[in-house]
């Protein structure tokens, strides 16, 4: 089961590499992890996705509970998140691919980021179950090229870290 935390911590230099490290050592895989600045520009916000069960989670956030430059560490449940992924897509384009592709990409609501002779790069933010559905619609124009963000999230509603 992925498990979506979201952890507040000082901007400080191996911040994150303590965090990594603690993932390592305690052999929790990272399924994603996208780290920035928040508004104060003291303070950052990492979100990761991981895998394991409940009692892994509770492992999780009592090991990052103890690290000095954690502030605030928060599970975010499934239902109640929102959360988006950035995914850039270069795909083979002749002309007269070029009106189908740029018919998926309205219809998926992506964005026309670099147009040449041979390629067609796009551009989607969305969930992952809609990148992934996406990517599969792009598949038989021939892929060149993926890069995918980490997931960024925050609970839905008034509540927050």
């Amino acid at each position: 089961m992925k498990h979506t935390i979201s952890i507040l911590v000082e901007n400080n230099a191996g911040v994150l590499a303590r965090i990594s490290g603690l993932f390592a050592r305690r052999g929790y895989n990272i399924h994603s992890l996208a780290v920035g600045v928040t508004d104060d520009e003291n303070i950052s916000r990492i979100t990761i996705v991981a895998e394991g069960n409940d009692y892994t989670l509770e492992q999780i956030e009592k090991q990052l509970n103890k690290l000095i430059d954690v502030i605030k560490v928060r599970s975010l449940p499934a239902d109640k998140l929102l959360s988006r992924e950035l995914m850039l897509v270069k795909v083979n384009c002749n002309n007269a691919q070029r009106p189908e592709l740029i018919a998926i990409a309205e219809l998926s609501g992506a964005k026309i980021s670099d147009v040449s002779k041979e390629t067609m790069t796009l551009e989607l933010s969305a969930n992952e179950s809609k990148i992934a559905v996406f990517e599969e619609l792009l598949k038989p124009y021939g892929v060149k090229e993926v890069v995918r963000t980490g997931v960024v999230a925050l609970q839905k509603g008034g509540g927050g870290l």
